[in-house]
């Protein structure tokens, strides 16, 4: 009975081993790291063909990997099974995943234990003024500042992390795939040349009676600055998960509050102050509330 019993476990284990082999996802320095290890074109094919693949393929990326001592027939594999991938590109993409390599919609994602919430951007259309009075009696010395405003006084994505984790989904990502979501977020505007997290500012609203607010720019005797101040920038870190990819994390704990990744302040219309970059910005807001 014993003995039966321990066989059976053997089956059980080795009926559920390719299925954990197939769950795994390689990528361009997954299948270097195989070749490295001295695997053979062989095996590493053999690997290819048996697991998933979300690999860059443009002519670069093959010319990197043939440097980095990739054989053609290798390179062969992975362009055969990347072509084989994006005939079902529509079916493979989720935008819920909590998987970070599996191909999601263009955008900006917050990674809960379950699964990712995509976050929508909020267009500020409206800038407000703070600090006339003082501008004004002192003659300029004193800065007047411009801010930036959205409605409503929370986010509708909202966490109870105090340090949340999020994915940046760029086009080169899903280069080569049909997006089920429809238009790249990042194809038109500012927006389409952005290509890292480092583009963006991580700012902390100011919550009003029906509103947030966060300062865009200010204006004294001196001159006038558009975009996010420095000392208002929250530092993040962020780190690329896979071509296009990058989980991002703030450096310290945040407290709670109302909070957003802003990526672009567009000129306003309008004579002095206002053509200095301070008409409208899009921003990836979240709360967080534990």
């Amino acid at each position: 009975m014993k003995t039966g019993g321990f066989l059976a476990g053997l089956v059980l284990l080795a009926a559920g081993a390719p299925s954990a082999v197939r769950a795994e996802t390689l990528t361009n320095d997954m299948v270097v790291s195989l070749v490295q290890a001295g695997l053979g074109d062989d095996a590493v094919i053999a690997k290819i063909k048996a697991s998933a693949a979300h690999y860059a393929l443009s002519t670069d990326d093959l010319i990197t990997l043939k440097k980095r001592g990739v054989s053609g027939p290798v390179i062969a594999a992975m362009i055969d099974a990347g072509s084989q991938g994006a005939v079902s590109s529509k079916a493979a993409f989720s935008a819920d995943s909590p998987d970070p390599l599996v191909p999601h919609p263009s955008g900006v994602y917050l990674a809960n234990d379950a699964r990712m919430v995509r976050i929508d951007p909020t267009t500020s259309n409206q800038s407000k003024t703070g600090g006339i009075l003082g501008y004004a009696f002192t003659g300029g010395i004193a800065s007047l500042s411009i801010k930036a405003v959205i409605p409503n006084i929370t986010a509708r994505v909202r966490t109870g992390r105090a340090r949340p984790t999020f994915y940046f989904y760029f086009d080169e990502a899903t280069r080569g795939l049909s997006q089920a979501g429809g238009a790249s977020l990042w194809l038109s505007g500012p927006a389409s040349a952005i290509t890292s997290p480092n583009e963006f500012s991580l700012i902390r609203f100011d919550v009003k009676k029906d509103r947030r607010e966060t300062r865009v720019g200010s204006m004294n005797l001196a001159g006038a600055k558009a975009g996010v101040m420095d000392k208002d920038r929250i530092p993040f870190d962020y780190e690329q998960v896979t071509p296009g990819v990058f989980k991002v994390t703030p450096s310290a704990d945040l407290p709670t509050g109302e909070y957003g990744f802003i990526y672009s302040v567009s000129a306003g219309a309008g004579p002095g102050m206002w053509g200095n970059g301070t008409g409208s910005a899009r921003i990836f807001d979240f709360a967080i509330h534990p």
